[in-house]
């Protein structure tokens, strides 16, 4: 393992780092440094000259479980209001309107005994960004006006999340565990916690939340991650300067030692009520917390082995027998006091009918690991998987680093920082074995969730209202299910032969800086890209499948996407067929793809499998109801606008009739006539590349009963949108979906352009000035809701703009009204802009542009992209760059004229309006407004029928084979 030692030439009045060596990444040239300062805050420095980026994160070693007693959600609601202002910059949300308008972003999140703060900008920008972030930990301004607004900002977050399972179960877990631990607590807030049980006691909120603040916010129990492009040295003094004003107050990091969980809550079957249709068995144990023990990693040897899906494995024999769809074995929810392991199954309907079966059959398999013994050749399997993962790691993003990194220092020695848990390095099966002991029937929870319990159960959790039932359930019972469940094969795994074990680089002669037209034949076309800047040995493979019949019908949608979901190979549907996706270290990937490729090649339609894969289908369309109510509004806004789309209730109505013998005929139909488009890039020669592209073609196109023929020209499928009428406005007004959800929803789309690159910096010049102040004046100010946003949108070459918030306090007819409002006062904002203000903004954007690709992966999303759109334009960014260079002020006044003012007269907006439960009285009201010249929209696809289509890029350019 390469070591990246510490720079260790640091200022005489820091205190030396006790800690060694930072283990990093052999192909990380990256610098690290950590420094403690005189205040105690522990800081690690990272020094990357090639960054586009710079980061930061704040992690404060104080969570939800220090609420204090009455006041849940108080840490959260901290979180919030730190954001707003501080005494050296007190303009309200000055930090975050900075951040924006200088390319970046901002964000933060509470955990059980973490908060953690963070963002990126353009490198230029970065020394005034990290000076604002440091005054949060300083001189915040926590103003007594900005308290009721964000206390509705917490209420509104905890709104959108009433309705979900994820949040729901945890919640349920939580509660059922002793009453005197923090783990008990519920850790969001609302307006009850914060603000209407408070003042029903005559406590002041604001005073607590300060309170709170000068209790637990002290620098030795902050870490800080800096990533910047400059030394580490030059950063290192930029650090000191700004953040050792911070307070020490010395705090000792709270601790909460014991179980959450007294013999009370073991032993227990629950059974709850989800919002979603669909069954799940969550079997949860406490277990000693792996993280005494990460470089032993027993959870993972656990999770790996009881999770794998291979044959033998508990999951195979339960898809086998019709009762899973997946299953999941790993460490849950954990500190440094307490832990959980689950295996969370998702069941089939039969699944549900054969619940002690499933639990009897879980524990045969954890018996089956306790007799075999800890395996030394499994452990060096996941050991030398781990290993390549973390030396040839791709880059990321820097602020995703810069938190991962900023949470680790809490937990792990200095040595161990970038390398967390992810690298189990000492075999000891004692340990091992221990945690495994330790998942008996004794000591296990069971949650059960079914809507077939509706109406069964007696219990309510307070906080989400989840309906839930509570029994025991003696080791007898279970060791009864253990005798009783079926007799399947059950072993250990077999040796992995896709592990690489070559992780040598080409000798590219070719350095390519767009990706090239390798091979084009009647049958598929071959784009090739070598990497020439990551120097990792993995390769990226996307291979589009162009068929013709796939989308003709709502029959065809659904057949299409049950064939590529019954392959359940990293296949999906794209918009002209189905695509598969490879992506890894190339040493063995080939043999990958030919195995995915023979499944294809013959794919066998097996009854019981086709009605696993149906069940599952048809649940996923039932639950299409439950989504958020932006996510319905924005589904309707892609059906108003893009051909060859179909209502999920029609799919839903078509997979109601399908049988497997439907199936079985379909599929050689749908692959008889196809056109293969592929992109392979990265650490892969010119000839490795041709070699999978021949085999394809072999695979479907020779022998004297080819499985498939190539496309005539007239057949290949292309992406169009609807073209809105100039200076028209259009309405859709829809109930939400889920009469329990009060949230309401609004998308408000404008319409601008077809691709063409000064058009495009222009909208994306508008979007970065007007991103701020949209998310200041509808969240911020009007407490609309927490999902407010302004963001370009891109639908096959179409680019416009999209307002989204989603709100229980407004409908969305007044919404939209305060959408218009807001356009008013943005007409104000870019008729004022000064030179200054707007060569700031047009240098923020070309920095953005140009920024780098991180990655393979996200170099390569890039061109496929372009690609798939047909337009080939692979020099996009610097074209959009130069044209940007050319933009004057008064070419983005007349744009924002033209096309998104109010009144503009090549206007063409688009309005979806869905109701929740709160506000479907307005319904009415709301579309009897929509007078002429206005236009209401009563059936989408009738609409979309009678409107004209943009042209599709990619039509002119599939005929030129």
């Amino acid at each position: 393992m390469a070591v990246g030692k510490e720079n260790t030439e640091v200022a005489a009045a820091v205190p030396m780092d006790k800690g060694g060596e930072i283990l990093k990444p052999r192909t990380d040239k990256r610098e690290y440094r950590r420094i403690v300062l005189k205040n105690s805050l522990q800081v690690l420095l990272i020094s990357d000259p090639e960054t586009d980026k710079c980061a930061a994160s704040m992690n404060v070693s104080v969570g939800s479980f220090s609420d204090p007693e009455g006041l849940d959600g108080l840490a959260h609601f901290l979180e919030h209001m730190l954001f707003y202002a501080s005494e050296k910059y007190p303009e309200e949300d000055s930090y975050s309107k900075y951040i924006t308008e200088h390319g970046g972003s901002t964000n933060a999140y509470t955990s059980t005994e973490d908060t953690n703060y963070h963002f990126d900008i353009n490198t230029d920008s970065f020394d005034e960004a990290l000076d604002r972030f440091a005054q949060f930990f300083i001189k915040p301004l926590m103003s007594a006006d900005a308290t009721m607004r964000e206390i509705k900002a917490v209420d509104s977050e905890n709104q959108k999340n009433l309705l979900s399972d994820s949040w729901r179960m945890r919640q349920l877990q939580k509660h059922l565990s002793r009453e005197d631990h923090p783990y008990h607590k519920f850790s969001t807030g609302n307006m009850d916690t914060l603000h209407v049980q408070p003042e029903a006691k005559g406590i002041d909120t604001r005073s607590e939340l300060i309170k709170f603040y000068d209790k637990h916010y002290s620098a030795n129990i902050m870490h800080l991650v800096v990533y910047g492009k400059e030394s580490l040295d030059k950063t290192q003094c930029l650090v000191e300067g700004m953040f050792q004003e911070i307070r020490n107050t010395n705090k000792s990091v709270p601790r909460f030692p014991g179980q959450p969980c007294t013999q009370d809550h073991l032993q227990v079957l629950v059974k709850a009520v989800p919002i979603k249709q669909g069954h799940k068995l969550t079997v949860s144990w406490p277990v000693t917390p792996s993280i005494h023990h990460y470089e032993e990693a027993p959870c993972m040897y656990l999770g790996h082995l009881i999770g794998h899906e291979a044959e033998g494995s508990l999951f195979h024999a339960l898809k086998h027998l019709g009762w899973a769809t997946s299953l999941y074995a790993g460490e849950a929810d954990w500190t440094m006091e307490y832990s959980f392991f689950d295996v969370s199954v998702s069941l089939t309907d039969a699944g549900h009918e054969h619940m002690q079966d499933i639990i009897g059959l879980l524990f045969r398999h954890i018996k089956l690991l306790q007799q075999s013994g800890v395996s030394q050749w499994i452990f060096d399997e996941l050991s030398a998987i781990s290993e390549a993962e973390f030396h040839y790691q791709a880059k990321i993003d820097p602020i995703s680093y810069v938190v991962d990194i900023s949470s680790n220092m809490t937990i792990y020695p200095t040595k161990h920082w970038l390398v967390a848990s992810s690298l189990p390095s000492k075999f000891n099966p004692e340990i091992v074995q221990k945690i495994l002991n330790q998942l008996s029937p004794s000591n296990v929870r069971i949650f059960w969730k079914s809507n077939n319990f509706e109406g069964q159960t007696d219990k309510v959790e307070p906080w989400y209202n989840t309906a839930y039932s509570f029994e025991n359930i003696t080791e007898l019972t279970i060791q009864e299910w253990v005798k009783s469940a079926p007799d399947v094969n059950l072993i250990l795994p077999t040796p992995n032969v896709f592990i690489p074990t070559d992780f040598s680089l080409k000798d590219v002669k070719n350095k390519e800086t767009f990706p090239v037209l390798l091979r084009k034949t009647p049958f598929s076309r071959l784009w090739y890209k070598p990497d020439t800047k990551f120097f990792k040995p993995k390769a990226y493979v996307n291979i589009d499948f162009n068929c013709p019949l796939a989308f003709t019908s709502p029959e065809a949608a659904v057949l299409s996407n049950t064939f590529t979901a019954g392959l359940d190979y990293g296949l999906s549907i794209s918009d002209d067929g189905f695509e598969l996706y490879l992506v890894g270290f190339n040493h063995k990937l080939r043999i990958l793809l030919g195995a995915v490729m023979q499944k294809i090649a013959k794919f066998e339609v097996k009854p019981d499998r086709f009605s696993v894969v149906k069940e599952t289908m048809t649940k996923a369309y039932q639950n299409y109801k439950f989504q958020q109510p932006y996510q319905q509004a924005l589904s309707y806004c892609s059906l108003v606008l893009q051909d060859n789309t179909w209502p999920w209730t029609e799919e839903l109505d078509a997979l109601s009739h399908l049988e497997a013998e439907d199936l079985a005929s379909y599929v050689p139909m749908l692959l008889s006539r196809t056109f293969v488009e592929c992109y392979i890039a990265g650490n892969v020669e010119k000839n490795e590349a041709e070699s999978m592209v021949k085999y394809i073609e072999d695979v479907l196109f020779s022998g004297p009963k080819p499985i498939s023929r190539p496309l005539f020209p007239s057949q290949f499928l292309t992406s169009r949108v609807v073209e809105l009428g100039k200076g028209m406005r259009y309405f859709y007004h829809q109930e939400g979906s889920n009469p329990s959800d009060e949230n309401s929803a609004l998308v408000h789309y404008i319409q601008v352009h077809q691709d063409e690159f000064a058009m495009n910096s222009k909208l994306h010049l508008f979007s970065l000035i007007a991103k701020q102040a949209t998310f200041h004046q509808l969240r911020t100010v009007e407490q609309l809701g927490y999902i407010t946003s302004l963001s370009r949108s891109l639908k096959a070459g179409v680019y416009g703009v999209q307002f989204i918030i989603q709100s229980s306090v407004k409908g969305p007819g007044h919404i939209d009204s305060r959408v218009e409002s807001l356009l008013k006062d943005l007409e104000s904002k870019i008729y004022k802009i000064s030179d200054e203000e707007f060569k700031s903004n047009v240098t923020t954007l070309i920095d953005m542009k140009l920024e780098k690709h991180k990655n393979l992966s996200d170099e390569s999303y890039f061109y496929w992209e372009q690609i798939q759109n047909g337009t080939f334009k692979f020099n996009r960014r610097d074209e959009e760059v130069a044209a940007l260079r050319e933009l004057k002020k008064e070419e983005l006044i007349e744009f924002f004229n033209e096309y998104i003012k109010v009144d503009a007269p090549k206007k063409k907006s688009l309005s979806i309006c869905v109701y929740g439960s709160q506000h479907v009285k307005e319904l009415a009201s709301d579309k009897d407004e929509v007078t002429p010249p206005f236009i209401e929209i009563e059936d989408i696809v009738g609409f979309r029928k009678s409107q004209p289509l943009y042209g599709s890029l990619k039509g002119w350019n599939q005929l030129k084979l």
